[in-house]
């Protein structure tokens, strides 16, 4: 499953990051550096692939998905494929890099801009939630990386974890939450975060995205409440 991924340090092991105009495209290590496209053009063909290989892997998962059935979505010719990709396996690697990235860049702002470390992982949470609700298709896609490519799924959620307990200690070194967090409680919130975006961005809307936020929020707040000595 996919993890809720704030604001953080560092790009995923194999990032490539590609400009096009507005934002950064993520090749990941499905595209090799000969591969990577210098032009705007090309950087617009490799997004429109990528974007393409979303919805085919989301619709159909990975072993039914096509490259010529990507390249159709992406209205691009089937040779054009080939030169960013090797393959159908090295398109869903840059894939899954990809999407991860773009979770962190999407709750990212939110998270920096909170009031203490507790806000900050409720922003995190809204956002995250957010962008399932328009992407639905990542949970499904993340979690055939288990079976596809396993070195990339468990890197979607080792880089998730970190960011989060660095982000933990540095709200506990600020005196925000308790003193003794660790990497079991920031991987306690990135399995809440998971499963919230599960019930609430992919299986139902049957609550607001503040409600949920606001819940967990709450949780967060007594469970890693500063403790003061007797």
């Amino acid at each position: 499953m996919v993890g809720a991924d704030n604001a953080g340090t560092g790009e995923p092991v194999g990032t490539i990051d590609l400009r096009a105009g507005e934002g950064d495209l993520r090749a990941g290590e499905g595209a090799n550096a000969d591969k990577v496209p210098r032009t705007d053009r090309g950087r617009r063909t490799l997004r429109a692939l990528l974007d393409a290989a979303a919805a085919e892997f989301g619709e159909r998962g990975f072993h039914d998905a096509s490259i010529s059935a990507i390249t159709r979505r992406a209205g691009v010719a089937l040779g054009s494929f080939y030169t960013y990709f090797d393959s159908k396996d090295a398109i869903f690697r840059a894939l899954v890099t990809d999407m991860s990235a773009q979770v962190r860049d999407h709750v990212a702002p939110a998270v920096k801009n909170a009031a203490n470390g507790i806000a900050a992982e409720r922003a995190g949470l809204a956002q995250f939630i957010g962008f399932v609700r328009d992407h639905k298709e990542i949970y499904r896609i993340i979690d055939e990386a288990e079976f596809v490519d396993g070195d990339s799924f468990r890197r979607h959620y080792a880089s998730t974890a970190e960011r989060i307990e660095q982000r933990l200690k540095a709200a506990a070194a600020r005196g925000e939450v308790r003193g003794d967090v660790s990497d079991v409680h920031a991987w306690a919130v990135m399995g809440m975060n998971v499963f919230l975006g599960l019930r609430f961005g992919v299986w139902a809307e049957d609550r607001t995205v503040e409600e949920v936020a606001d819940e967990a929020a709450a949780l967060l707040r007594e469970g890693l409440a500063r403790r003061d000595p007797l």
